[in-house]
């Protein structure tokens, strides 16, 4: 089969970076997506590249229709045909919060990118791995948190809303695109050992939460990009519409 490329939004870093690389390594051109953190997917595309594999970066800001349909028409002039899409990008609030500390600022600019963001990219792929419009079909992953179920409250009760909305989401498009070979899933990681702890002033919460998990300690993002990496396989051709925990049983 001829090569065909994955877009992973937010990969320079945890999750995203982890789940490119694995992804590069079973086969896939990946476009690397960043906004900021331009030095992290540049080590990312290295490491792929160095490894044999085909990648580039990209830069994008989520929160704006016009730069995630223009990421799209990049990744279509620079790398092979695409294949499937992983929604990973995320933005997290800068501390922890309650909801009376939020603004309307702060809870659009999070939805803006979480949702609306996710959802726009998801309408760029379908439409150009749609078999009704031509595509060869494909997969499409959004990575939830099972922040969505627990709510996250003192702590960003309005990120814990964003990734609820994104599995409705996802549950309603799998539907509307089931007949087109579009495959669409929710990954719903639990507490990950990644950088964004850190972000939202919470250095130590991996230490401090991780032994009171059900396994004892928090989760990997290896851990997670294998089931991303699964999802996206032909091992998992008739899964579409659902929504995997990765939690450690939390």
């Amino acid at each position: 089969m001829s090569q065909k490329t994955l877009i992973v939004t937010g990969a320079a870093g945890g999750i995203g970076a982890a789940t490119a690389r694995l992804a590069a390594a079973r086969g896939w051109a990946v476009a690397v997506h960043y906004r900021s953190g331009r030095e992290g997917a540049q080590k990312v595309v290295a490491d792929i590249t160095d490894a044999g594999g085909v990648a580039q970066a990209f830069r994008a800001d989520m929160g704006e229709e016009d730069q995630v349909i223009e990421l799209f028409r990049a990744v279509d002039e620079a790398l092979p045909p695409l294949g499937g899409l992983v929604n990973n990008a995320a933005r997290v609030a800068a501390h922890a919060m309650r909801v009376a500390e939020m603004d309307a600022a702060e809870i659009d600019g999070l939805l803006r990118v979480n949702v609306t963001g996710a959802m726009i990219a998801a309408r760029e792929a379908a439409a150009r791995l749609s078999t009704e419009k031509g595509g060869p079909g494909g997969t499409i992953i959004n990575v939830s948190s099972l922040a969505a179920i627990h709510g996250a409250p003192k702590l960003y009760v309005h990120y814990a809303a964003s990734k609820a909305a994104l599995d409705a989401f996802t549950h309603g498009f799998a539907l509307e695109v089931a007949r087109e070979g579009v495959r669409v899933m929710s990954v719903r990681p639990g507490l990950i050992d990644t950088p964004i702890h850190a972000r939202a002033g919470m250095a130590g919460r991996i230490e401090k939460v991780g032994p009171r998990m059900p396994m004892g300690r928090a989760g990997t993002p290896d851990e997670v990009a294998n089931a991303i990496v699964w999802l996206l396989s032909d091992e998992a051709t008739y899964v579409t519409g659902s929504t995997l925990d990765v939690g450690g049983g939390a």
